[in-house]
């Protein structure tokens, strides 16, 4: 038995995911394992689809087990984000390997970018960078490219960047999982181009939210339109955008202060913007400056919209949270049970029976699903996440 580690936010689940496990499988992988994100996403928005349904099409595409990162991991910057995916991957204690897609594919150069950025050589030349007014990421490149020079190049790829970040997780939990690098094929990420088959997923966001959906770049399309049949999606999360202001607008500075990923006053900025502003576009606008992207601020908005404070994602996720599985899947949990570093949880009932943190952190679940659930078609009542069951194929 291989098992291989994914980590993912299938939002929505495409051929270039697709495309993605098949390559995974053909590097030996026997059994995969996705860490998917839930409700809500890195971009500090609503995913498109509900999570089980997109635990559904990734479970009908070659994943084996679906495992949730918690909603304060998987809707904060890179470093968070993959710090959590790979604790959760590590904690099953019987991953072998992490397979993600890549632009550049060259697992040296990312083990080498990986091993040079938290030296002090480049931690003093990013200090000197964020001083600067930069942002983090282009203090960053900044940084190793004075260190590494073009290899420096890797960082201005997201998905490239991402693959750092899980490089340098997996060394700093001293962890026996090996990375594998996938070529990420077709379009790039964000690109609005349809050139093939392989189409970015902010593309088809937005073919999905105009009532477009085109089987030829999705697979698994019968899940998707089960969910647009029953009211469920497409979910749009500016139908929450009086209720972000209005949440916003009740907050004092010190308020959202709590909030992770908060330094340097931004705290003030945004509350003067967000009694100027009457859309988010507004808010994020008058937020943002140079040291501070569009993308940070839209997840402090989020976070703080949320509830989410620092102390939520300070540390790693307390549970590994199974949101759906095949027989394979089984196969993983049964080889988890002896090996897990963390508890498992398969229903609202087993979080109940654990630690105060992670209460905690099924609770902020529990409201974002609640929440969630209002920028659907048609909204649904309070408490789906304690009476949602695993995804079983």
């Amino acid at each position: 038995m291989k098992i291989s580690g994914i980590v993912s936010e299938y939002n929505p689940f495409h051929n270039g995911h697709k495309y993605h496990i098949k390559k995974t499988r053909e590097n030996g992988a026997t059994h995969i394992v996705a860490v998917m994100s839930g409700n809500f996403v890195q971009r500090g928005e609503c995913a498109v689809f509900e999570k089980r349904s997109r635990a559904a099409c990734a479970l009908a595409n070659g994943v084996d087990l679906v495992l949730e990162l918690p909603v304060a991991f998987a809707c904060a910057a890179a470093q968070t984000f993959a710090r959590g995916a790979v604790f959760i991957l590590d904690s099953l204690g019987c991953v072998d390997e992490l397979s993600f897609g890549s632009e550049c594919a060259d697992i040296h150069a990312l083990a080498e970018v990986s091993e040079n950025i938290g030296t002090d050589t480049i931690q003093e030349a990013l200090r000197i960078g964020l001083d600067a007014g930069m942002t983090f990421a282009a203090a960053r490149e900044a940084a190793v490219r004075y260190v590494l020079g073009e290899k420096a190049d890797i960082l201005k790829s997201p998905n490239d960047t991402l693959a750092v970040e899980y490089i340098c997780a997996i060394k700093k939990l001293n962890s026996s999982i090996e990375p594998f690098a996938v070529k990420r094929e077709g379009a790039k990420h964000d690109s609005k181009s349809q050139e093939s088959c392989f189409c970015s997923a902010s593309l088809i966001r937005e073919q999905i939210l105009s009532g477009k959906i085109d089987s030829a770049l999705m697979p698994s399309t019968e899940i998707l339109m089960d969910e647009i049949i029953n009211a469920r999606a497409p979910v749009d999360f500016y139908k929450l955008e009086k209720a972000i202001l209005f949440r916003l607008r009740t907050m004092s500075a010190q308020e959202i202060a709590q909030a992770p990923d908060i330094s340097e006053g931004i705290e003030n900025r945004i509350f003067n913007a967000v009694r100027s502003s009457s859309s988010l576009e507004e808010l994020y606008a008058m937020s943002k400056t140079k040291r501070y992207s569009h993308a940070r601020i839209r997840r402090i908005v989020l976070h703080s919209f949320l509830g989410i404070k620092a102390l939520d994602n300070s540390g790693n996720p307390p549970y590994i949270r199974v949101l759906g599985m095949n027989q394979r899947g089984t196969e993983i949990l049964r080889e988890a049970r002896s090996k897990a570093s963390l508890p498992i949880i398969m229903r609202a009932g087993d979080a109940e029976k654990l630690d105060s943190r992670a209460r905690r952190t099924f609770e902020l679940e529990c409201r974002a699903t609640d929440i969630f659930t209002l920028a659907m078609p048609k909204p649904l009542p309070c408490a789906t996440e304690q009476t949602g069951n695993v995804i079983i194929l």
